[in-house]
């Protein structure tokens, strides 16, 4: 008996499809997020032509946003030029609501705070992922698995589970790119199977990076704000592992056992890299020890870190026989995911000019006060899936609704989780389409969203019942 695909897009078109759609007009209001500046008459402001205007472009950058695969242009380039009318806008009209020129100087330098901090985290972070990925350690990670003699089912799962314990530590983007070149390295004849890998990686890293802060970016902005303690989000481990697992073992049956062509090649990293993984450990341990004993924000552990992988690459350049081991770390910083970083900046003005103009503060009596926390945060999830993750989670920090811990874990978990519905959902989604050479696409991950829309359920229905006790617990 046979599973028939084509059924799905019956399913898609008749179900998902409206309730995407129906769900997305009372959630993409919610892009409206952070703020300050001062008390205005929001509700007068919202009705104002300009504010309008501003609202249309926000909704015009993130249509660019998702045709970024058709049009090949750079999601932050969009944003950040939305970004910059937005304020345009909200400065011709300011005045006529008794804002001067300090109360919004005071609006735009809270965003930058808030910008600032995650930059700098980040780039951290990236410099060290490009500084091992120049090392090779990716690399002959990616070798030792192609080499390990798997069947076409095994190296399914295998990626898999390797993409949930590795998103945790090296983000959901990067986890992507090395399993994703493992399916592409061993199954470039097999169109189905490197489609189906993809779509399971993809679930796996989303999920994964879930229950860990270092693990995605909304997980990381939910620390950042202090509404949850670092050790605090471990509770959605096996919420994480029923939404990686539950799609993956459906998944799984239409994936033969054939064994792929043997690779021969032998990767080995470079001198150094072992000390740089040591050094990236102890980068997040000071990250988490900043800000867990010392009260110090995260970003100065991770920066702490970088200079001494700083250090360590002055080291072994100056004692380097051969030029291939040396490398300059400023090189590294430059491969950083810069269109990443900016696209966050575009973010985070955009929505915090959009807060200015008092739209949060409507979608938050209307969503939260009007349906509820729980079918809030589960229909922001699937929002998360239509317009990513990330700025879906600043709405929702920036509203600052009143939220005990159960709800922050579960807010965390959907919006971590429901970016693996469609292939432009979240940042590893993306990426991975553009590495994939057209055998990883919208409409293929499309076909199975109704799996992964299963697995979004079990992940929600574990959290309810295994955490519970949480509720109440601020």
């Amino acid at each position: 008996m046979t599973f028939r695909l084509p059924s799905y897009s019956d399913f898609i078109k008749r179900s998902i499809f409206p309730f995407l759609a129906v769900l997305a007009v009372f959630t993409i209001p919610a892009l409206a997020a952070t703020g300050g500046g001062e008390a205005v008459e929001r509700e007068s402001m919202i009705s104002n032509p300009w504010a309008i205007a501003a609202l249309i472009v926000f909704f015009l950058s993130y249509l660019a946003v998702l045709f970024e695969e058709q049009t090949h242009l750079r999601k932050s380039k969009p944003v950040m030029l939305g970004a910059g009318l937005i304020w345009v806008f909200i400065a011709i009209i300011a005045p006529d609501y008794g804002v001067d020129h300090h109360g919004l100087r005071a609006a735009i330098f809270h965003g930058l705070d808030e910008y600032a901090s995650l930059l700098l985290f980040l780039l951290a972070a990236m410099t060290y992922i490009a500084a091992l990925e120049e090392r090779q350690v990716f690399a002959t990670l990616r070798g030792k698995l192609v080499a390990a003699g798997f069947n076409m089912r095994q190296l399914f799962w295998v990626t898999g589970v390797f993409s949930f314990f590795l998103s945790p530590i090296a983000d959901n983007l990067t986890t992507a790119l090395v399993m994703g070149a493992v399916i592409m390295a061993v199954g470039a004849n097999d169109k189905k199977f490197i489609l189906i890998a993809c779509i399971n990686i993809v679930n796996a890293a989303n999920a994964g990076g879930a229950f860990s802060p270092f693990g995605d970016i909304t997980t990381l902005m939910v620390w950042q704000a202090g509404h949850v303690e670092f050790f605090n989000f471990f509770p959605l481990f096996l919420p994480s592992l029923a939404a990686f697992l539950v799609p993956a073992a459906i998944m799984s049956l239409f994936v033969n056992k054939d064994k792929p062509a043997p690779m021969t090649e032998d990767i080995k990293m470079k001198r150094g890299a072992k000390t740089i993984i040591f050094l990236g450990i102890c980068t997040i341990s000071m990250a988490i020890g900043f800000e867990q004993m010392l009260g110090l924000p995260p970003f100065l552990g991770m920066m702490t870190g970088m200079s001494l992988l700083m250090i360590t690459a002055w080291g072994l350049r100056i004692t380097s026989d051969k030029g291939d081991e040396a490398f300059d770390i400023l090189e590294q910083v430059a491969n950083a995911e810069w269109d990443t970083l900016l696209f966050f900046f575009g973010v985070i003005f955009s929505v915090g000019g959009l807060t200015f103009l008092g739209y949060l503060e409507l979608v938050s009596t209307t969503m939260y006060d009007g349906y509820g926390a729980s079918i809030t945060n589960i229909g922001m999830g699937v929002a998360s899936a239509i317009i990513d993750n990330i700025p879906v989670m600043f709405a929702i920090l920036s509203m600052n609704p009143d939220l005990d811990q159960f709800q922050w874990l579960l807010v965390t978990l959907t919006c971590g989780i429901g970016g693996s519905m469609l292939s432009v959902g979240s940042a590893a989604g993306v990426a991975l389409m553009g590495v994939a050479k057209g055998n990883y696409t919208f409409f293929g991950h499309l076909k199975w969203t109704p799996i992964i829309v299963l697995g979004y359920a079990a992940g929600i229905i574990v959290h309810f019942y295994v955490n519970g006790g949480l509720v109440g617990v601020e």
